[in-house]
């Protein structure tokens, strides 16, 4: 979806916002094979051999294992930066500049670096990570005490106040080297399933998802790895992150940059008295309240004796879904993409 209205989508975001400092033949894009075609289509310029499609879902510690050994045959002393492609980054410099010096310092030192941000409500749909001792005054990195995920609106209130907890943005960066060894040790059946991590004569490539794939469990990164290895560090980032991974989390970032207090109000987003949010759009409403609007261009909505919804229209289909329901907005969303690309 080109969510903004700037006429990118947002994977194509994520890969503008890497190319600015990364060179092209450094990117991979990890994605299913249900949507391989959508990712050839939205970034023709990134080569089929850069693109890992995940025969099926296996969590997030899998498809960064198979990129991490992919990675290794290539260059052995690569660091690696891992993003989700579903964020806002507000300040690309600063995002250049944090990511940057995260990189050189996993270049320096062994250990995973959990990009951080200092949070601004106590929100309950993120994950959050407890600072303890500074490492690296410079970039602001500091090691590991805690990670807590999605805790309730209490504990969330009480990270909060405490000055301790920063935001998970899902970004990391590591060494390959570290990484591959970290999985061996502290995820046996990787050991077990994925010879190709300790065996450099077995080369393994992006270009097809190896054959033992559907073997690996389902697993995070977080979970397996992250939790257990001894050099976690976190680094407390100032690029301006929102996660846009649901319309719940989309709304209370949109209610918090609106507040009068704001030091950068956006133009293009709209908050009113009865907390309909309306994002690069026009809406008249009457009777209604909490809702999500976001249509093209040019497209007006009139509402009314509507509560909580999301309003949206993308590539000619129009959702109309409860705000709170995001697994049944993630289907029809998914359906309207591949009904399009059937007829296409």
């Amino acid at each position: 979806m080109d969510f903004e209205g700037s006429g990118r989508t947002l994977i194509q975001q994520t890969y503008d916002r890497f190319a600015r400092f990364i060179r092209p033949e450094n990117i991979f894009i990890s994605t299913q094979e249900t949507y391989l075609p959508l990712v050839e289509k939205q970034l023709p310029q990134v080569p089929r051999s850069q693109i890992l499609a995940e025969p099926v879902r296996r969590g997030t510690l899998a498809p960064v294992a198979w990129a991490t050994s992919a990675i290794s045959h290539l260059n052995p002393n690569a660091c690696i930066v891992v993003s989700p492609a579903d964020q806002q980054i507000h300040n690309l410099q600063a995002f250049e500049n944090d990511i940057l010096q995260g990189l050189n310092f996993a270049a320096q030192n062994e250990g995973v670096v959990t990009m951080g941000m200092t949070p601004t409500r106590p929100e309950t749909a993120y994950g959050y990570v407890q600072m303890d001792e500074q490492v690296d005054a410079e970039a602001q990195i500091f090691r590991i005490k805690t990670f807590t995920e999605k805790p309730d609106q209490e504990f969330a209130t009480m990270f909060i106040n405490t000055g301790e907890f920063l935001w998970n943005t899902g970004l990391f960066v590591f060494g390959v080297q570290y990484m591959m060894d970290n999985i061996i040790k502290h995820v046996p059946v990787y050991r077990d399933e994925f010879p190709e991590l300790i065996n450099p004569e077995a080369p393994i490539t992006a270009l097809q998802a190896p054959h033992f794939y559907t073997a690996l469990p389902n697993l995070s990164m977080e979970y397996a790895v992250l939790e257990h290895t001894g050099h976690r560090y976190v680094q407390r980032c100032h690029f301006g992150w929102a996660d846009l991974g649901s319309w719940t989390s989309i709304d209370a970032d949109a209610q918090s940059a609106c507040k009068a207090n704001s030091p950068n109000p956006p133009t293009d987003i709209h908050v009113d008295g009865r907390g309909n949010v309306t994002l690069h759009s026009e809406a008249l409403f009457d009777n209604a309240k909490g809702n999500i609007v976001r249509l093209p261009s040019g497209h007006m909505a009139v509402i009314s004796g509507l509560d909580n919804f999301v309003i949206t229209e993308e590539a000619g289909v129009l959702m109309i879904c409860p705000k709170d329901d995001a697994a049944a907005m993630r289907r029809l969303q998914t359906l309207a993409h591949l009904d399009d690309l059937e007829e296409g």
